[in-house]
């Protein structure tokens, strides 16, 4: 059963700052840039706490986790950071452009704080492998502070669309709105009344939940929690068995995936040729009549080909070939004794296809690799993608369709993973719009 429940968040007093001046996008997509216009922006921006600087004579006793917790309760001591005097859930909505259209779309979800479960429980569910580097960096910081920044961006599906109705007609006035760099508007309001509470429980309990952003903080969370239970076991309240999430109805609108799309460089004795026939050996390979060069234009018809193809099907721009492919499985494949230790959910997925048969089996960029950020790199920008080909920084280049979010669920709830980067949960959810303290 799912567990939420309102809380006290500690928020920004913004009779002392203003909003957009001190929250963030999430940790782990700042750039340096974003945070040096972050610093810039605010002596109280959150990324000082969040992502702290690192120095040479760092020690146990001063450190950027150390420094990072004076921070936050000098912010508490000052009156910039304030707790909320009444428990409620925050509705949130972000209005913004899809990328690549001129289309303007709403997503709307709610913050509270949600009950840590095991996987086994079979309550929470993951879609993605996790690193051990990430994780103990936020494991460093939440023992520092014992504060949780940003939000579990957690799935649900009801296509009754319940909840968020009554939210939305209740969310009238709110409490914080901010633009951030990408142009999206966020607005935050809370609710109090206990009924509307009450309700919004009831009716969450019994829908699984999937996690689309922040497996890292989660699994860092649960190790903390069983940390903090083994060193205080009878202490009644056990702040630490929850965790700030936002929950976003799969079924309503607004929810948008982007793709993520895969470079391959620096494998030796690269030859075109060869590896054109090892990826016929699993893929039919069909000219699309788009010619491999940066030019926007054609980045743009070789996505909108993807996209009225049906699934599984992705696109490669492969150095030395003059035009952009087209790969879908090679008909009567037996993808069951191709790729045994996947479920059916996995091999319907185009980006699992890609990873398993071309990437590991044709060209040799093994999940070793892959894990270890060798021979391959992430990029969103299809244009981008394409100009590494085409000026030889790259050897070939896997244009993809963004995974639909009832296909990450399924493959979720079937108790499997997709590969990393999978998914691109548009926009992000910013961090500092409600801090959990489990204190």
């Amino acid at each position: 059963m799912a567990r939420i429940r309102p809380f006290s968040a500690l928020r920004y007093d913004l009779g002392r700052v203003q909003a957009n001046a001190v929250l963030t996008q999430p940790y782990d997509k700042i750039t340096p840039d974003m945070r040096t216009r972050y610093l810039a922006a605010s002596p109280y921006n959150l990324v000082r706490v969040i992502l702290g600087e690192k120095y040479e004579t760092d020690s146990e006793s001063n450190n950027v986790y150390t420094r990072a917790a004076k921070y936050l309760e000098q912010w508490i001591e000052e009156g910039v950071l304030r707790t909320d005097p009444e428990a409620g859930i925050y509705a949130y909505s972000q209005t913004f452009t899809i990328p690549g259209t001129t289309t303007p779309a709403t997503r709307w979800g709610f913050i509270a704080l949600g009950g840590l479960e095991e996987y086994s429980s079979r309550v929470i569910f993951r879609h993605e492998q996790t690193l051990s580097g990430p994780k103990l960096d936020r494991q460093a910081l939440l023992r520092a502070t014992r504060t949780h920044f940003g939000q579990i961006f957690m799935l649900y599906s009801d296509p009754t669309q319940k909840v968020e109705a009554e939210l939305k007609a209740r969310a009238l006035n709110p409490m914080l709105e901010a633009v951030d760099e990408n142009g999206t508007r966020h607005r935050l309001f809370r609710e109090t009344d206990a009924g509307v509470i009450e309700r919004l429980q009831k009716h969450m309990a019994p829908l699984p939940l999937v996690i689309a952003d922040g497996h890292h903080r989660y699994e860092t969370a649960l190790q903390w929690r069983n940390e903090q239970n083994g060193r205080a076991p009878h202490r009644p309240d056990h702040p630490w068995d929850w965790v700030m999430m936002t929950f976003v109805n799969l079924d309503a609108p607004g929810l948008v995936v982007l793709p993520t799309h895969r470079l391959v460089y620096g494998l030796s004795h690269w030859n075109s040729a060869q590896a054109k026939a090892k990826l016929e050996q699993y893929f039919t390979l069909q000219e699309a009549g788009i010619a491999l060069d940066a030019t926007a234009a054609n980045a743009s018809a070789a996505l909108k080909t993807l996209a009225g193809e049906s699934a599984p099907v992705f696109a490669a721009a492969l150095q030395g070939n003059a035009r952009i492919l087209l790969l879908r499985p090679k008909p009567g494949m037996d993808l069951a004794a191709q790729v045994p230790d996947l479920l059916p959910e996995q091999r319907q997925l185009d980006v699992v296809l890609l990873h398993q048969l071309a990437l590991d089996k044709a060209l040799g960029v093994t999940p070793e690799m892959v894990r270890a950020e060798r021979n391959l790199r992430y990029v969103k920008d299809a244009a981008e993608a394409l100009q590494s080909v085409a000026s030889g920084a790259a050897q070939a280049a896997f244009l993809l369709n963004p995974t639909p979010a009832a296909k990450v669920r399924d493959v979720a709830v079937a108790g499997a993973v997709m590969p990393q980067k999978s998914t691109d949960f548009f926009p992000k959810l910013l961090t500092g719009l409600t801090l959990y303290r489990a204190v």
